[in-house]
């Protein structure tokens, strides 16, 4: 399975990418090892996510959210609420403090 998420940042700003393991990258990610914009702004936490057979769709997809405008990002990110227990609260801290919710991202991660 491939996925298109968008994490929030510590900051409030939202990234947007791909994967094929989506836990993983999550944890990749607060490690200060994901992506370069991220880095800076951690903790991350999900957001939002979708599911994909291939990884074109979930690329596709990724470079279609990014055309998104921030509201246009936060109205997508309220539609899916992520549910508390498909994630770990140890790797997930945030999941449960707050509404998470899924998302999709596009071929490369980045800021959105």
């Amino acid at each position: 399975m491939n996925y298109t998420y968008i994490l929030e940042c510590a900051d409030g700003s939202y990234y947007c990418g791909w994967t094929n393991d989506l836990e993983k990258r999550l944890q990749t990610h607060n490690a200060g090892k994901g992506g370069k914009y991220t880095r800076t702004r951690l903790p991350v936490r999900l957001a939002y996510y979708e599911e994909y057979e291939t990884k074109e769709e979930a690329m596709s997809r990724e470079w279609h959210i990014k055309q998104l405008s921030r509201d246009q990002k936060k109205k997508l990110i309220s539609t899916k609420p992520i549910p508390i227990e498909s994630f770990d609260k140890e790797i997930h801290p945030a999941v449960g403090e707050s509404e998470n919710k899924h998302f999709q991202t596009h071929p490369r991660g980045g800021s959105i």
